[in-house]
Parts: structure tokens; sequence; C-alpha cells
């Protein structure tokens, strides 16, 4: 994830000295403002499109860095002669206007999920068009770092540092100003990297003006009424409904007036929970009881109508108005989102909602449902979750947001262990004529009863929906105990179903109904079940927890296993994945590749030396992505993960860079980091997730600082192997032209590979995880620092 690009060699004759507080703090601020500009666009992608195409654009933004380099050793000839400092401040001042044009087409240009020729050309035009400024990062970097190229161990701090302290601010940043302003912020920040690269007074004061100008439209912006959402999944936002709307970090959040009465969250421009609005004092014989009743997960209120009851991501509160009004004496709500649970539903909307969220049975939490069950002692008779998703885009791939560690088979062994002796378990998803969903609740659930020593749970299932299982999908409730559903519990289910016939049984213990469900529950055996079934309904555990991606292999390419369902939109992820692959390895060969090919670049050098930069940036990107999706559990959330993580490896690696010309003074010491680099990723791949998994019950702020334990040492490491690298290749002005000259071409090929492998890796460490695990991910990212690790000879055979 660095900003670092290209290290292209400059005749030393052009190099001019530029004080190195200046350089630094141009690099560190430059640095800053990309990568502030990278992850806020993911933020935004994840609303106006969807969140498949985020991880598409942290791609491009990868690719736009190394073409900028490319481009600028194909035309090295023609910067020669010009001035670092003035270059670099009208490559910044310049991006600070891009980044208006970009944020302008972002909202406006309607992006559909879609196969069609305009919606393709819609996606190119706004991804041309993010790219630009990235682009022009890329350049500035690589002139940069071609006149500084004796000082590439304090500049490749300085990268990561500036893109480590991104890391952070854009957590405050998304949750104070909101995702557009945010945006603009990056705009106001790359202003002031042209100042601080600026030698003119005027040109400072220049740009002086117009960072208070961006800084006033911030200001005006503050409600987002000037810029903000203009279409979202292709489709225009009207703005005449929407009452309220606010940004943080996890999402957008609008509340809109459907009809007269009737308030619906939104978040983001896609999941919905209505707001309810009940009088309690009247709900016996109301529309509300005859509603909400009629729905498959009240059937957990049937059978436990005094229970105490955990519901993770209540929302607008449907599962707790329906527990409280049943009789619950004590009703805990796990709200991920503080903007819904105290925003909305404790606070502007709390007269509406008949204050639920305020009652003094109802115990409102904002965290996720694991760290809280984790942390808590209680005991429940129902925990329950209905429909509930995170829709929230992160850097690790087209399923970082499709995945959910609420749904693997860890995740309900600890729902059991906070039940009490006769509780149960409700989990409503959405089901199909051909069951993949809720059926994969019910593998889920058989294995986990199955590591509690249940050894055939044959009668503690119950299964239900609202209609007959259609193409489009409707809700569906699994009901499991630990204990075995008894004759009474089935006779008052019946009865819920012959007061409210909409509802209709798919599994009963005493009634068997003969379908997919069944088959499941009598193999006993989900896993040989899942491998003759249709879906990959097969049970998922912490290390891959892809719940939602149910195709086969032999599906993926096929048209009706794309369209089929409300889940398609996961399942055509699976073939935006496969295009972000193909589109990489084009644009890698387009923009990377050939530029330096066709300047007849490395034709006379052993490709060996170059496989190392390949390795060392292939390695990288994988350890990286893999721990962003192995803290998502730990930390609680995909963006939290995103965040510490980056920021951690971002510091850590820049500290370790800078460190390496002291500990490294000879560039054949670099197999030490490097073995330092796999052993500890081995020690992880044995001992880190039992760690995580046994402190996810801790405190956030506890959790950050034990997040930071386990990855600083591991990225101070990671930070040597790459810098000492292109020492190597530097000849520091030894030898004749020629060999200089040599020494130049494989300098940038070795760059334009590492971040060729970065680009492509950042597309395979999700296949790798999706078709085999986080532990295989890991394993790959060490099996490439050995590969780094092996051709270190060869390095040193170039540098002499």
């Amino acid at each position: 994830m660095s900003v670092t690009t290209s290290t292209t060699q400059i005749p030393l004759a052009s190099r001019s000295e530029i004080p190195e507080k200046t350089l630094l703090a141009g690099l560190a601020l430059t640095s800053f403002s990309a990568l502030l500009l990278e992850l806020s666009l993911t933020r935004l992608f994840s609303v106006v499109l969807f969140y498949h195409f985020a991880f598409l654009a942290i791609s491009i933004a990868l690719l736009g860095l190394g073409a900028g380099g490319v481009f600028a050793y194909v035309l090295k000839t023609k910067f020669s002669g010009m001035d670092t400092r003035w270059r670099a401040t009208r490559l910044c001042l310049a991006n600070s206007v891009i980044v208006l044009a970009v944020l302008e087409i972002v909202l406006h240009v309607p992006v559909a999920l879609e196969v069609s020729r305009s919606n393709f050309l819609h996606l190119t035009v706004l991804y041309l068009a993010a790219a630009v400024p990235f682009f022009l990062t890329g350049l500035l970097f690589s002139v940069v770092f071609a006149r500084e190229a004796h000082r590439i161990p304090r500049l490749y701090g300085a990268d990561l540092c500036g893109g480590a302290l991104a890391c952070l601010a854009v957590v405050f940043l998304l949750n104070w100003i909101g995702g557009p302003n945010t945006i603009l912020f990056a705009g106001v920040t790359m202003v002031a990297a042209g100042a601080v690269w600026a030698e003119s007074r005027t040109t400072r004061r220049t740009a002086g003006f117009f960072a208070i100008a961006l800084l006033g439209l911030i200001a005006a912006n503050n409600s987002g009424r000037l810029i903000d959402v203009v279409y979202a999944k292709g489709i225009f936002q009207d703005p005449a409904g929407v009452e309220f709307a606010r940004w943080n970090a996890l999402s957008r959040i609008e509340v809109d007036t459907l009809s007269p009465g009737v308030k619906n969250i939104v978040i983001d421009a896609d999941a919905s929970t209505y707001i309810m609005n009940a009088d309690l004092a009247h709900w016996h014989g109301s529309g509300w009881e005859n509603a909400l009743m009629s729905e498959p997960p009240a059937l957990a209120n049937v059978l436990r109508p005094h229970g105490e009851f955990a519901i993770i991501g209540p929302g607008g509160g449907v599962d707790v108005l329906r527990a409280v009004a049943n009789g619950s004496p004590s009703v805990t709500g796990i709200e991920i989102n503080p903007i819904i649970a105290n925003t909305i539903m404790r606070g502007r909307y709390a007269a509406y909602a008949q204050h639920l969220y305020e009652r003094p049975e109802v115990h409102i939490y904002v965290t996720d449902g694991r760290s809280f069950l984790r942390s808590t002692a209680e005991h429940f008779d129902v925990v329950q979750m209905t429909l509930v998703d995170t829709w929230a885009s992160t850097a690790a791939g087209a399923f970082a947001l499709s995945e959910n560690n609420l749904y693997t088979v860890e995740a309900f062994r600890e729902y059991f262990e906070h039940l009490k002796p006769d509780g149960m378990i409700a989990i409503t998803r959405w089901e199909f004529r051909h069951p993949r969903e809720a059926l994969r609740v019910v593998a889920v659930a058989t294995e986990a009863l199955h590591r509690l020593g249940v050894a055939n749970p044959a009668r503690n299932f119950i299964v239900a929906s609202q209609g007959t299982l259609d193409e489009d999908g409707i809700p569906v409730v699994v009901l499991a105990k630990r204990t075995p559903f008894t004759a009474e519990e089935e006779s008052a289910v019946q009865a819920h179903f012959q007061r409210y016939r909409q509802l209709t049984p798919l599994y009963l213990p005493s009634q068997p109904v003969f379908n997919a469900f069944f088959d499941l529950i009598a193999s006993n055996d989900p896993y040989s079940f899942a491998r003759q079934y249709a879906y990959n309904v097969s049970p998922v555990s912490d290390n891959a927890p892809f719940f939602f991606f149910t195709l086969k292999a032999g599906q993926i390419l096929e048209e009706k296993g794309l369209q089929q369902g409300v889940d398609w939109k996961v399942n055509l992820g699976v073939l935006v994945l496969l295009l972000v692959l193909v589109i990489s390895v084009v644009a890698v060969l387009a923009f990377l590749v050939l530029p330096l090919a066709l300047r007849g670049g490395s034709r006379r050098h052993s490709p060996l030396p170059l496989l190392y930069f390949v390795a060392v940036g292939l390695g990288y990107i994988l350890v990286e992505i893999a721990f962003i999706q192995r803290f998502v559990l730990f930390l609680g959330h995909p963006t939290y993960a995103l965040t510490v993580v980056i920021f951690l490896l971002m510091l850590s690696s820049g500290a370790g860079s800078l460190f390496s010309r002291l500990w490294l003074s000879r560039t054949e010491m670099v197999w030490m980091p490097l073995v330092l680099v796999i052993a500890t990723l081995i020690f992880d791949l044995f001992f880190m997730p039992g760690r995580l998994a046994a402190l996810v019950g801790l405190g956030l702020g506890y959790r950050f600082l034990i997040s930071a334990v386990l990855l600083v040492p591991l990225g101070f490491v990671m930070g040597m192997p790459f810098p000492t690298g292109l020492r190597a290749l530097d000849p520091a002005g030894r030898g004749s032209s020629e060999q200089r000259s040599a020494a130049d071409n494989a300098v940038e090929w070795a760059w334009a590979m590492n971040a060729a492998a970065s680009v492509l890796g950042s597309v395979l460490a999700i296949v790798i995880a999706i078709r085999f695990g986080l532990n295989v991910t890991l394993d790959c990212g060490a099996g490439s620092y050995l590969l780094a690790l092996l051709l270190t000879s060869a390095l040193h055979a170039k540098a002499t």
C-alpha cells in the first residue's frame, strides 16, 4: 500500500541539493495526501458504486502511481534539466485542482452493477479520472527519488510515515466532516505540500489562498447540501425524500420518508431498516402486532416470550420492539454504527421511535457482536440476528465486504455458549428456490453443535419461511438449540402457523418436509452434503469467512448463476474479481512493462535480480491483505482493520527503511531481515489466530495496543528488503558511464516489477483467500519472501 514509486536515476550533474527538512516534509505530506485520497475514495465508491469496485479503485491507484514513475523514466531526458522543487510544486498544485474534478465525476457519473457497453464506458471514465491524481503523484515521487537516490532509506521512510498518518486521519475525518469533504481535505493537504516544495513567496501565498478557499468550501458543505451523492448504484438520488444524512468511517447513513409516517434508515444507499414507531400500550390487536408477528423471526418470541434477548444489529428496532412487546424483561441490542444507535434512535428520531431504545428493559451497546459476547458474562434465552450484513469497503478485495465474521462456525459456537441451558439462536437470512443462504446457516450451526458435543442435532432445528421460496428471495429463520426441541415447543410453533397462514414450515423435527433442509440435517455431515449440492453451502470458518460466496467454480461464468436472487451482487462480485485480475495484467503490461521494454531496458541483464523485487512486492501485499482480513474479527469492523493494519505496517516499515542503512551497512546483509520476516510469519501462522480469538473481548483501545505489539515488529523488518535491494542496484557513481546506465535501467525495471507485483498481488490475495483461506494467503506471503531470500545472491552479483 506504499505510495513509493520509481527511484529513477538521472545523471548526477543535474542534481540540485534540497534541504533535508523540505525534502522529507514534502514527501511525507504528498504521500499523506495521496493515501488519504485513496482511502476516502474507497469509502465513497462503496456508496456511489458497489463494494466490488472499491477494491478496483485501490488497484487503479497502485497502477497510477506506477505508471507515473514509468512515464518519468521514459521522458527523463526532458525532466533532467528541470528544477526538482519547481516541478514538485506544480504537480502538487495541479493535483489539488484535479481532486475537485475527480470528486465531481465520481458523484455525477452513473454506474450500475450490470454488464453493458454504456455502463462499461461510464466505469472507464470514472476510473481513468480517479487514476490521474495518483499518476501525477507517481510522477512527482519518481522525479524526487531520481534526484535524491543517495537518500533512498530516508525518502522511503518519509513516504511510509506520511501514508501511515493518513490511515489515522481518514477515520477521524470521515467521522468529522464526511466522505466528500475528506476528499476535499486531501486537496487541501496537496496544496500544503505544494507550498512546502515551493521556493517562491508568491507561490506560497497563492497556495495559501487556494487552501483557504478549499477549507471554506468544506465548511460550507458541512451539511452535505452543496456536494453529496448524486447517483448511487446507477440510480439518481432524489434529495426530496431525504430528511437526514451523515457520514462516518463505517458508512453513510440517511433517513428517508417513504410515505407519510414511515421512515427508513438507508445504509450506503443500499441496505435499509425501518424505524419502529409503534405504541406499545396499544400493541395487542394492532396492525403492528399483525405485521411483526407474521414474520419468520417472530418464532423466537413465540417460544421465548419472556426470555432475555441479545440482538446483534438491531438497526431501526424491529426485533427489539417484537421482544419488548411480547414481554421480554431484558433486551440487549448490539449495534456497531453509532449514527444508528445514538444519533438516530436515541437522538434525532427518539420521539418518533417512541423512545424504544431508552426503555428500562432495553440496553444498547455500540460495538460489534462477537466482541460484546466475548466480553460479557451474561447468558441469554435467545441470541438473534436478522438479515445482518457488513457492507463497508476495505482494501482487502471484492469479498472483504461480503465476508462476515458473524456467520462462521467459531461465531456460532460462541452464540451457543452464551445461551442459557435451554436457549436458542435465531438467525434470519434470505433464501431462494434453490436454497443456499439459510441452508448454509444450518450447515454452520450443525458443525458448531458437533464441536460442542452434539452428535446428531436432527431434533435441534426449526426452519420457517414467509411464503414459498422463489428466485427473488424471501426471509427464512433458522432456530437452533443445544438441546432438542420439545413436543410442546413444536406445538406452539404449529399453532402460530395456523394463526399466521403466510408462515411456512421448512423443517420441523417430528414432521419431515422433504427439501434441501431436511436432506442436509438428515445427512448429519454438512461437508459431504455440500460436495454433492448444487451450491457451496459448506460451513465457513474464521480462516475463510466468505459466507455469502455460494457459487461453485462451474457456476461463476454462467449467466443464471449471476442473476438469480437478492444475492446477485455478491455473486457478480466473483466475475468482477476475475475481471480485475485480467485488467490488472493488461494494465501492468501496457503501463509498466511495455514502456520500459521499448526503451531497451534490461535486455542485457539476467532477470533473476528483478525477480527479487517481484517477490518482495508480492510478499508485502499478500501479508498486508491477509492481516487486514484477519484483523476484521479482532477489531470489529473492516474499516478499523484497514486503517489500523495499514497504519502500523506502513509506520513500522518506514522506521525499518530508515534503520536499514545503519543496520545493513552492506547490502549483502539483506538476508537478515528476510529471514526474520519468514520466521515471524511462520510463528504468526501457528499462534496468532488463537491469540486474537482469545482477546476479542477486550476493549477497543486494548485491541489497538495488542495490534501494535503483533504488527510493528513484523512491519519493521518488512520495510528493509526493498530499499536495501535498490541500494544494491544503485552504482552511486561507481564505474564507467556505460555501467551506470546499465544500473540505471536495472533500477527502473526493479521498481516496475515491484509495482506490478503489488497490483497483481492485491487481487491474488483475495483469490487465494476465497479458495484456500487466510492461512494459505500468509503461507504464500512467506513463500514470496523465501523466494526473495534465495535470490539475494543474484542481487549481489548484479551489484558487483
